[in-house]
């Protein structure tokens, strides 16, 4: 049996069912409780399961993240949410130099089992300060765990999988894909870290993506396709730990590859997955990687502006074409020095 829900549903349900399957996971962030969350996600929590662990939290970042960090090494799984994924720079220490770090630092005595819920992305207008994508951040820090759902499905299996995990781990939920609906499972189910899914099967290019880039890369994956190119899309899902089977599987088929990502391009986990693909899987391909993210810039709040700073299908099929233009011209090449 199945059902049609919202991501942000998803992302409620997977919150509900783990507060009612383990008691000490707790909920924490700003308009948390009473409100019910900014975006109505934990609206009726409070009531249900009391102020103690649904928590309205004062404007603190670095306050309330430290405090949930504390709890996390004292057995508590604190689900916490930042209103924007931007506040990160708040409450950095906490999160950067202190969760990310304990494991090792004290030989696994202490585990810091808690997830940071991240609303990012642009689209809304809210200028530059409640915009950003700062996946590249989180994955350039060792001791993090990264999930990028872009399916209701998805969410919800992957975050109930990040409650239970005894690591810290960060979900980047794009802020438009919350009333995004499609069908998910009625029985309770999980999905596992670190498993890429093949949203589209394809044999002349992958397109890697995760989060909303993903419905950008299939609509884009549909134009070419009326075209006679067959572009695969690979949803990371998890960026770390990063399912590289699943990106040498697809790169080994198609032999040609393009990363998709909403962040700022300099910097960027894109141009990191770009690397290892350029480092690892040199001799499997037919033209050099290309990126496709946004403009390094700050994003603008003019709804014309905004509209450019992220990339759209049109950029995705152009990167596409560019790609497999310089495959055409290296085979021809080859040949030439055959004959």
């Amino acid at each position: 049996m199945s059902k049609k829900i919202s991501i942000s549903k998803a992302i409620g349900e997977a919150m509900h069912e783990e507060m009612l399957r383990d008691p000490n996971v707790i909920i924490m962030g700003e308009d948390m409780g009473k409100m019910g969350n900014v975006f109505g996600i934990t609206v009726g929590f409070q009531e249900e399961f009391g102020e103690n662990r649904v928590i309205d939290t004062p404007i603190s970042e670095s306050g309330f993240c430290g405090m949930a960090v504390g709890a996390a090494m004292r057995g508590i799984r604190p689900v916490v949410e930042l209103m924007y994924d931007d506040f990160i720079t708040v409450a950095a220490d906490p999160i950067l130099n202190q969760a990310a770090k304990m494991r090792y630092m004290t030989g696994g005595q202490a585990t810091v089992p808690m997830v940071l819920r991240l609303p990012m992305g642009a689209g809304r207008r809210n200028a530059g300060q409640h915009s950003q994508c700062l996946e590249n951040m989180f994955c350039h820090t060792p001791g993090l765990k990264v999930i990028a759902p872009s399916t209701a499905k998805d969410a919800k299996g992957l975050l109930k999988s990040a409650i239970r995990d005894d690591d810290p781990v960060i979900c980047m939920e794009h802020k438009l894909l919350y009333a995004k609906k499609e069908q998910i499972p009625e029985e309770e189910y999980t999905i596992p870290l670190g498993v890429a899914d093949v949203k589209r099967e394809g044999s002349d290019i992958t397109i890697i993506t995760w989060s909303r880039e993903v419905y950008f890369a299939l609509e884009a994956a549909e134009k070419l396709a009326a075209e006679g190119i067959q572009a695969e899309v690979l949803d990371l899902r998890t960026l770390v730990p990063l399912d590289w089977d699943a990106i040498v599987a697809s790169v080994s088929k198609t032999h040609n590859v393009i990363v998709v990502s909403e962040e700022v391009k300099r910097g960027s986990y894109a141009a990191e997955i770009s690397a290892q693909i350029a480092e690892e899987l040199f001799d499997e391909l037919d033209a050099p990687v290309e990126r496709v993210c946004g403009l390094n810039i700050v994003s603008p709040f003019s709804p014309t502006l905004e509209d450019e700073n992220f990339p759209h299908p049109e950029n995705i099929v152009a990167a596409v074409k560019k790609v497999l233009n310089r495959s055409e011209e290296h085979t021809s090449e080859l040949q030439s020095h055959c004959i």
